[in-house]
């Protein structure tokens, strides 16, 4: 199953109209602009815990902008890693 990623304009409007219809369902709400109706609860619930402030991080699972760095850090010493191990074993192959 392909996970979906909501820009931060899509998931303010879907929030304005969770706010200014707070009669109608997730489920109904969920329908009229195609999101899964849990998704939409996590976003109300992190709207209201974060001060009524939308916050988006993009993908993946962290719990702050700064593990997310760390994260993006770690991949790229691994790569760069790679990419040494790669030049070194060229070296000797040419050096033979």
């Amino acid at each position: 199953m392909a996970k979906h990623i909501y820009d931060k304009e899509f998931r303010e409007g879907v929030i304005q109209y969770c706010l200014d219809h707070p009669d109608e369902s997730y489920v109904s709400i969920s329908k009229r602009f195609g999101v899964h109706d849990t998704t939409i609860g996590g976003w109300m619930k992190s709207y209201r815990k974060n001060d009524n402030e939308i916050v988006v991080r993009g993908s993946g699972n962290y719990s702050s902008d700064d593990a997310k760095e760390i994260a993006r850090l770690k991949k790229e010493l691994k790569d760069t890693k790679d990419a040494l191990e790669v030049l070194k074993k060229a070296i000797g192959i040419l050096g033979k």
